[in-house]
């Protein structure tokens, strides 16, 4: 933002440095004279404006005389060392060019630009430059946009011959002069203006004044300092604001993305609850008809255990009968085959006491036939000796 002391620097001292400079070399270049004369009148034509404009009081129209004078300067300072381009119907200066670079240059310069094009009315590129030019001024924007052109004398080298007024210093002086046009109001109609048509003449008359006017000058410059003051005050806390709102419009803007973003997973959350609850009543469904089939099968098992243990049952009866009927017929054989034993001690000591006898009856019979021998040969020494 631009202060009292900065536009006092611009506009007085620095400008009547300026003005000898210029002064010596506009008598070797007739491009540096008018570039003086056009800074010199966009000077008278600014203040002019600035002080009618506060003393008028209100906000200015398009039939304001000082702003239309304002306007036709501002055009002769934009139209100087234009150079000039082959068309279908000729050779033309354009002026619509440098101003469309803007928009490139500054984001917040292509709503005006759009609005230009999208105007009815207006048929040539003068018409289009005019309409941008009070579309700027209402904004509030003039010097900042023209400020971001001038730095760019690469892209403006290609619309100005090197010597012109905005490739120069003169274009930076009377850029720093247009911020003081921020404390006017206007309300310009562009639609039903004839931009095109429109000739552009100086009317000097408005910038010849006596002494009287000068001393009223003195006095408005005076109140004007101190108007500018308060405006940039006034200025610089809206910017504050404007600061403070576009932080906090970030913030809520997060607040917004963060807030869509939990909307986002909380309603992904939900569909995952849904789906969890859908299938958890699929499985409990299925566990009840699991529990269903196993009480069934629960039940046809005990049906078939008791069966199973009934036939057991009958079986193990008639097992026990076969077993004690066995037991019984072992014992039985059991005493059968001791009987049997006993029996066979018997026979076999009946069979040693015959063997016995028959051992002792051969034994007598052998000594019997011993003795039958004996008495044999007794008897044939008996016979033999009768003999």
């Amino acid at each position: 933002m631009y202060s009292p002391q900065s536009l006092h620097r611009w506009g007085i001292t620095h400008s009547e440095s300026m003005e000898r400079l210029a002064y010596s070399q506009a008598l070797r270049d007739p491009m540096a004279m008018e570039r003086t004369n056009l800074l010199n009148m966009a000077k008278l034509s600014i203040k002019g404006l600035i002080e009618s404009a506060l003393s008028f009081g209100r906000t200015l129209d398009s039939d304001y005389p000082p702003l239309q004078q304002f306007f036709v300067v501002m055009e002769h300072c934009l139209k100087h060392g234009l150079k000039v381009k082959k068309s279908f119907l000729g050779y033309n200066k354009s002026l619509w060019g440098p101003l469309e670079l803007v928009e490139k240059l500054c984001p917040e310069a292509a709503e005006i630009s759009a609005s230009v094009r999208d105007l009815p009315g207006l048929k040539t590129p003068l018409g289009r430059a005019r309409a941008w030019l009070r579309l700027a001024l209402m904004q509030k924007r003039l010097a900042d946009y023209l400020r971001l052109l001038i730095t760019r004398k690469d892209l403006l080298s290609d619309f100005y011959e090197t010597s012109a007024l905005m490739l120069e210093e003169e274009g930076a002086v009377i850029v720093g002069l247009l911020v003081g046009l921020n404390v006017i109001d206007a309300n310009l109609c562009v639609k039903g203006e004839d931009l095109d048509s429109q000739v552009g003449v100086i009317d000097f008359s408005m910038y010849l004044k006596n002494d009287i006017d000068d001393y009223r000058s003195e006095e408005r410059n005076s109140q004007i300092a101190s108007i500018l003051d308060q405006k940039n005050y006034v200025e610089e806390l809206n910017r504050q604001l404007n600061s403070t709102v576009h932080g906090l419009q970030g913030r809520v803007d997060n607040l917004e993305k963060s807030n869509s973003k939990l909307i986002e997973e909380l309603a992904i959350a939900k569909n995952n609850i849904i789906k969890l609850q859908e299938e958890n009543q699929q499985l409990r469904s299925e566990n009840n008809l699991i529990l269903l089939k196993a009480q069934q099968h629960l039940e046809v098992t005990q049906g078939d255990v008791s069966v199973e243990r009934d036939t057991y049952k009958q079986s193990r009866q008639g097992l026990d009968e076969m077993y004690n009927e066995a037991r019984r017929q072992l014992k039985e054989e059991c005493q059968l085959r001791q009987d049997v034993e006993n029996e066979l001690v018997v026979q076999v000591s009946m069979k040693q006491e015959m063997e016995l006898a028959m051992k002792l009856l051969e034994k007598d019979i052998h000594e019997k036939q011993d003795t039958l021998i004996g008495l044999r040969h007794q008897l044939d020494e008996v016979k033999a000796i009768n003999v």
